[in-house]
C-alpha cells in the first residue's frame, strides 16, 4: 500500500483506498478480471447509503457477532474481493473468536489459490496471528451446487453450524442455508438473493463490518443472539434508508 499516495483529507478517501486495494490485489493475481465489476456494483449501492454504517446495519452486525461468539464451530468463508478489501481485519477478528478462515473462490485455478493463501499466510506471520487457514485441499462438497464453488473443507464450511459469508454469490448462499447453517451475509445490495436468503444480512462495506466486528470482538463482551431478530426488518430499513434519500 506504500504507493497509495491519495490525501486522507479527500472526501472519498476509504473509497479510494478500497479501489487501490482492489488493484494492487489483482497486479498480484488474487483477483479474476470481473472482481472490479462486482465492486463496482456494490460501491454505487454504497453511495445510497451514503458510505456510513446506518443504525440497522450495525444492529445487524452486532447479531452477526453474536453469532459467531456463541457458536459450536464457526467460520468465516472468503473469497478474492474479500481478502483484498479486508483480509488482515477478518484475520484478527478470527484470531480474536478462535476460528478458522475458508478460502472459497467463484474462479477457482491454482494460481489464484496460491497467491491468496500466501497472503493470508503473510497476514498471519506478519501479525503474529493463531489462525487456522483452509482451502487449499478440499475433502468436502456443499450439497446443490456444482463445480470449484461445491468444494469446502469438512473441518472448515461443511461442518460449521455458523458461517460468516461476505460478498457471497445467492445461490452458495441458499444451498449453505439449505445445509441448516446460519449464514451471516454481508452484502451492500438489500435487495439481492444473498441478502434475501441470509440468516443475518448486513447491508454496509465490506471494510467497514470488518472494523465494526472486530472493535465489538476486542471488548469482550459475549453477546446472545436476539430471539426477536428480523432479517426482514433490516432489509426493509436499509431500503427505506435508500429511497428516502431521493425525497431529502
Amino acid at each position: 500500500m506504500s504507493d497509495f499516495a491519495a490525501d486522507k483529507s479527500h472526501p472519498r478517501y476509504q473509497s479510494l483506498l478500497m479501489r487501490h486495494r482492489l488493484e494492487m490485489a489483482a497486479k498480484a493475481g488474487m483477483l479474476a478480471d470481473s472482481a472490479l465489476i462486482a465492486h463496482g456494483r456494490g460501491e454505487a449501492y454504497d453511495y445510497l447509503l451514503g458510505e456510513t454504517t446506518i443504525p440497522s446495519a450495525h444492529d445487524a452486525t452486532m447479531e452477526a457477532l453474536a453469532h459467531l461468539q456463541n457458536a459450536d464451530s464457526a467460520v468465516i468463508s472468503l473469497n478474492g474481493n474479500a481478502i483484498a478489501l479486508a483480509g488482515k481485519e477478518l484475520m484478527q477478528l478470527a484470531s480474536l473468536l478462535k476460528i478458522p478462515v475458508e478460502v472459497n473462490i467463484f474462479y477457482r485455478t491454482p494460481e489464484r489459490m496460491k497467491a491468496l493463501l500466501n497472503h493470508l499466510y503473510e497476514i498471519r506471520d506478519t501479525n503474529r496471528l493463531d489462525v487456522e487457514i483452509l482451502g487449499e485441499n478440499p475433502d468436502a462438497k456443499i450439497p446443490g451446487l456444482e463445480g470449484p464453488r461445491a468444494k469446502c473443507c469438512e473441518s472448515g464450511i461443511y461442518n460449521s453450524d455458523v458461517i460468516l459469508v461476505p460478498l457471497e454469490d445467492g445461490d452458495r448462499c441458499e444451498a449453505l442455508v439449505a445445509m441448516g447453517k446460519v449464514v451471516l451475509v454481508i452484502d451492500l445490495n438489500p435487495l439481492s438473493r444473498s441478502a434475501k436468503m441470509g440468516s443475518v444480512t448486513i447491508v454496509d462495506e465490506l471494510s467497514r463490518v470488518a472494523e465494526n466486528l472486530l472493535s465489538g470482538a476486542m471488548q469482550k463482551i459475549i453477546r446472545t443472539p436476539r430471539t426477536d431478530y428480523d432479517n426482514n426488518n433490516i432489509l426493509q430499513s436499509a431500503i427505506d434508508h435508500i429511497t428516502s434519500s431521493f425525497s431529502s
